[in-house]
């Protein structure tokens, strides 16, 4: 843009904001941003009051009515940002601004001065500015999409604040060690205040799998804290065996963004040997945390079942066969009732096999595949007639669930 280039009523409008007191090159020019590209808004600003003081306007100094100087303190900024970045690991970043009151005032004077047509935001500008110094100083990138940290302009407090956005790392977890829940498990009496009931932690158990595993992960990226989100999740008194289950774990506030995953899989097993471990940990976006959570899975479990009356092999390994490719029609088992609606599930038994049979104790070992969601205990008993049909009907005795293992969980 040069001189020459300037309409009258760009002229006009101009002459208008410099009546009103001192400006800024940087603001002046802001109000004429859209009018052309490949200049800054100062370096338009500088344009303006040159054509200006040739038109004989006169051009008052002194501390700049709308941004009070603002621009003229960017370093300054830049500097409070490095000095927060410094703790933290990022490749990408954005800036943002919380505008106080007294420079959005005035902001929204100028505009009804030159009518906003052509004018950009004070903190878009801000933004620009700052990030460009950013970038030039550690050699980061600005990302407007998907950021790792958003660097916060706060002119109200003159501060500057840090979002940094969270890690998201899927994986597996193998569960060795029953009574192990997979998230916390907050004590019913209190609510996680504390009480006699669970000895004042707050908790129906020790520990958990998401407990066990933000000891180790978190320590590695030094988070502010981290949440688990698994595929489902099993019986408390259920191992999970084979495969594992799919999980994602997210890392809020990570200080470091960029640590070996094979060496976190090694540290989780040896810090929670026995108990559980994780395998196949891999780098992902938030969205697979909606993936994982809303995914529909194929189940595989190991069942150690003990029959109430005597039973010949041949006729539980009928009424296993009789299970294969059969919808189960199961009501809310009553043991989850409190915490669950009452519903009518339909689910599929894609396979049912005898592992292993005790004729005498009336111990079997069944392996059976179906659907997610299918309460495998009450395949097995019943529930008194809300799980149909169930291998205690196809039998017609009493069987019970003694040991269940989670064998696979397979993602569709």
């Amino acid at each position: 843009m040069r001189a020459d280039d300037l309409s009258e009523d760009v002229i006009e409008i101009a002459r208008k904001i410099v009546k009103e007191g001192p400006i800024c090159d940087n603001c002046l020019g802001r109000q004429i941003a859209k009018i052309s590209s490949g200049l800054s808004n100062e370096e338009r600003g500088k344009i303006l009051k040159e054509v200006l003081r040739t038109k004989g306007v006169k051009i008052e100094e002194g501390k700049c009515w709308v941004c009070n100087c603002l621009f003229e303190n960017l370093e300054r900024w830049v500097s409070k940002a490095l000095e927060k970045l410094k703790e933290y690991e990022f490749d990408s970043f954005l800036v943002g601004t919380k505008v106080s009151g007294m420079l959005l005032e005035n902001e929204e004077q100028i505009w009804e001065i030159s009518g906003a047509s052509y004018a950009e935001p004070l903190k878009a500008e801000l933004n620009r500015e700052v990030g460009k110094r950013i970038e030039r100083r550690t050699g980061k990138r600005a990302d407007f999409e998907m950021p790792e940290v958003v660097v916060i302009l706060n002119l109200w407090t003159e501060k500057v604040e840090l979002q940094v956005n969270p890690v998201f790392i899927y994986g597996r977890y193998r569960k060795f060690k029953k009574g192990l829940p997979q998230t916390r498990w907050f004590c019913r009496e209190c609510m996680g205040r504390g009480c006699e009931k669970c000895n004042f932690t707050g908790k129906m158990y020790a520990e958990s799998v998401e407990e066990l595993v933000k000891g180790s992960v978190l320590a590695e990226f030094k988070g502010g804290d981290m949440v688990l989100h698994g595929c489902g999740r099993e019986d408390i008194d259920a191992r999970m065996l084979g495969s594992g289950r799919p999980f994602v774990v997210e890392i809020k506030e990570p200080r470091r963004r960029k640590v070996d995953l094979q060496m976190l899989e090694e540290k989780v097993k040896e810090e929670n040997e026995g108990k559980i471990e994780v395998t196949g940990l891999q780098y992902v976006k938030r969205e697979m945390v909606a993936k994982i959570k809303n995914a529909k899975a194929d189940k595989t479990y190991k069942v150690e079942v003990e029959l109430k009356t005597k039973v010949l092999e041949t006729h539980l390994k009928n009424a296993l066969n009789k299970l294969i490719g059969t919808v189960i029609e199961q009501r809310t088992p009553i043991r989850v009732m409190h915490r669950r609606a009452d519903l009518v599930r339909k689910r599929k038994v894609y396979d049912a096999r005898l592992v292993s049979f005790d004729f005498e104790e009336q111990i079997c070992v069944i392996e059976i595949k179906c659907n997610g969601g299918l309460y495998i205990k009450e395949l097995i008993s019943g529930d008194e007639g809300r799980t149909k049909p169930s291998l205690s009907e196809l039998l017609g005795t009493g069987a019970e669930v003694k040991e269940l293992d989670v064998m696979d969980v397979e993602l569709k």
